[in-house]
């Protein structure tokens, strides 16, 4: 009789758990929402966003630039982005990219407190915004700075939570994350490329190889990026570099590659310098 009670509990508890998992597979195909199959492409590759700020013109470079330099990484690298994702700040998802590219055009509507305070939220949970000012033949961005770009930049930038910043020094890990660049232009060149400052930035001289940095969650340019990375469908350049020299359409495209390795794999290289030393303390 304990054996047919035990048997009973057994198949009572059988047909409890059967139950429950019939529930659980219902429960799941519940929870199945509008969009999901959007969201899954967004995540199983790679993919860098830029900023779709409703003037025609600056969308299409920028797409046709991500674009350009999504072949250039394929044929460079490891690494197989997905397609380029215009992303409206105000409602779209960013969390997805890990790099948004975003153009300034003062002829562009000024973002909303609420789609500032997504960015915000964005930068501070580990993603990155790369604003371009393209004006680095107008003022730039130094102190005395008056170009309408870069005034409407710092109307986005006064309503963040920015770090201090440093145009990237010789030593800092963008430098090196995957080609060796002194300088990063785009269609223009001079203008620095601006990232968060080291916690020892005053003391540059005797600053060592930087190794405790994270992602910057920022950073800015004049140079355009998106327009020296522009491509037409058979891959052509769209828009002339200034000056006119082909090796500088070259070292874009190589600042691109630092900068979106740089944005996945971090400070890895800075720790490289530190091998030898760990390796003569383990007594290899």
């Amino acid at each position: 009789q304990d054996r047919a009670g035990a048997m009973a509990t057994t198949a009572a508890v059988l047909i409890a758990l059967g139950s429950l998992f019939g529930h659980a597979d219902l429960a799941r195909a519940d929870d199945a929402k509008p969009g999901d199959e959007i969201a899954i492409e967004a995540i199983s590759k790679t993919r860098i966003a830029y900023v779709l700020t409703g003037v025609p013109g600056d969308d299409s470079i920028s797409r046709a630039g991500l674009e350009g330099l999504t072949r250039f990484l394929v044929e460079k690298t490891a690494l197989e982005p997905g397609a380029p994702a215009g992303v409206d700040i105000s409602k779209d998802e960013l969390s997805f990219y890990p790099l948004i590219y975003w153009p300034i055009d003062p002829a562009a509507p000024m973002p909303s407190q609420a789609a500032i305070a997504r960015i915000d939220a964005y930068m501070q949970q580990g993603g990155t915004v790369l604003f371009d000012t393209r004006d680095q033949f107008a003022n730039g961005i130094g102190a005395d700075s008056t170009s309408p770009a870069t005034e409407r930049l710092r109307d986005i930038l006064g309503n963040l939570n920015v770090p201090p910043l440093e145009p990237v020094p010789s030593d800092h890990v963008l430098t090196k994350s995957f080609f060796i660049l002194p300088e990063f232009p785009g269609r223009f060149a001079g203008s620095p490329l601006w990232v968060e400052a080291s916690l020892d930035a005053s003391n540059a001289e005797n600053r060592p190889v930087r190794t405790g940095d994270g992602v910057s969650p920022i950073m800015i340019t004049a140079n355009d990026f998106a327009g020296a990375w522009a491509v037409d469908e058979n891959g052509d350049p769209l828009l002339p570099t200034v000056p006119a020299d082909p090796m500088q359409r070259v070292y874009a495209l190589r600042a691109g590659v630092n900068i979106m390795m740089y944005m996945l794999t971090g400070n890895y290289k800075s720790d490289q310098v530190h091998v030898p030393i760990l390796l003569e303390r383990l007594g290899q």
